[in-house]
């Protein structure tokens, strides 16, 4: 059996609140572009990661609750994806919508 790997959006947002540096001004050093940048690229890792063991699923490399566990994680993953791709544009429709 396989240990359960924790969130790793959730050990990078720990990482990225505790191992921050302030300026003075209060903001935190590490640029927001970038934290998003590395949590596009982990879920994107992620669903490669689950597709790969849904093929060794397919071919009889992996185990059923392999395949079931990583089908599990790319759906988390999916339906983050979209809730924060909703949340920007929401974000975005509301900013269009203010009078200037």
């Amino acid at each position: 059996m396989l240990p359960i790997a924790p969130l790793s959006s959730a050990s990078q947002v720990a990482s990225a609140y505790g191992n921050s540096a302030t300026s003075s001004a209060g903001a935190t050093a590490t640029d927001f572009g970038s934290m998003v940048g590395e949590a596009a690229q982990s879920a994107l890792t992620t669903l490669k990661t689950s597709e790969q063991v849904a093929t060794a699923g397919v071919t009889g490399g992996a185990d059923v609750q392999q395949v079931v566990q990583a089908l599990s994680d790319a759906e988390l993953t999916m339906q983050t994806v979209v809730a924060v791709r909703d949340k920007v544009l929401g974000a975005y429709n509301d900013i269009m919508k203010m009078t200037i």
